[in-house]
């Protein structure tokens, strides 16, 4: 009966590739072409960073740049590399409007992320600039965050973090700038403290680069009485990839 009422729609609105919009058979699925170009994240990977190894280092190995530059967070996973298909859905979602994209995003990230939502207590995106939200009229990180709350039942914390000033874009920088760049950006609203502290909390943003953003919000996290923080993002780039990528993240 309910593949019944729903044939009209499938009709008038075909299912299309997630890549390409080309007509597939099941929404939130990829078309022969594209998925080939989507690699996920998969173990053996550094339990701190998330970041694959080539080959198998044996439990709780830990990756060079964790350390020598141990983060503040907790782990960091992603979904899948920035890199074809899985670029395009996120420059989709953010210069696109493509919001539609969010859920099945959430979906390759909530897979991933298996490990640190089974220990979280709640959600927080990594916020934008008022004046950013205006121009844009949507968070991508928010609408990220909002679905994998829905497909999780974890509670979803939006205004727990809040971005107080704007910044340049962060392409182009060193990383000494990055740093400088984003200091003392990110606050816990006073009225928003009850819900971080002691929580352990996953911080959701669409792209992880050189995790400088991460980092600085997960400071402001912890300083504001939260247990623990961990990262969790839909694409990650490798330091290989950084050169190419950061020509076309902003």
């Amino acid at each position: 009966m309910r593949q019944l009422c729903e044939w009209p729609a499938r009709i008038l609105f075909p299912p299309t590739c997630l890549g390409c919009r080309n007509i597939v058979e099941q929404p939130g699925t990829l078309c022969p072409d594209c998925w080939p170009q989507v690699r996920f994240i998969e173990r053996p990977w550094c339990e701190v960073m998330g970041t694959p190894f080539a080959h198998d280092m044996g439990e709780g190995m830990l990756s060079a740049e964790a350390i020598a530059d141990p983060p503040p967070f907790a782990r960091a996973r992603s979904a899948v590399l920035y890199q074809g298909v899985p670029q395009r859905m996120a420059r989709a979602l953010k210069f696109g409007d493509r919001t539609d994209l969010a859920p099945w995003m959430a979906r390759w990230m909530v897979r991933a992320g298996a490990e640190l939502i089974a220990d979280a207590d709640a959600i927080v995106p990594v916020p934008l600039h008022r004046y950013r939200f205006l121009s844009r009229r949507f968070n991508q990180s928010a609408e990220l965050s909002r679905a994998i709350a829905r497909q999780t039942g974890l509670p979803h914390l939006p205004g727990a973090l809040v971005r107080r000033k704007a910044t340049r874009p962060q392409v182009g920088l060193t990383a000494p700038e990055r740093r400088a760049n984003l200091d003392g950006v990110f606050t816990v609203p006073e009225r928003c403290l009850p819900l971080v502290r002691d929580r352990r909390l996953i911080l959701v943003d669409d792209v992880y680069t050189t995790g400088t953003t991460v980092k600085a919000a997960t400071r402001v996290l912890l300083r504001a009485g939260a247990a623990a923080v961990d990262v969790l993002t839909f694409a990650r780039v490798l330091p290989e990839d950084f050169a190419i990528a950061s020509r076309e993240h902003i």
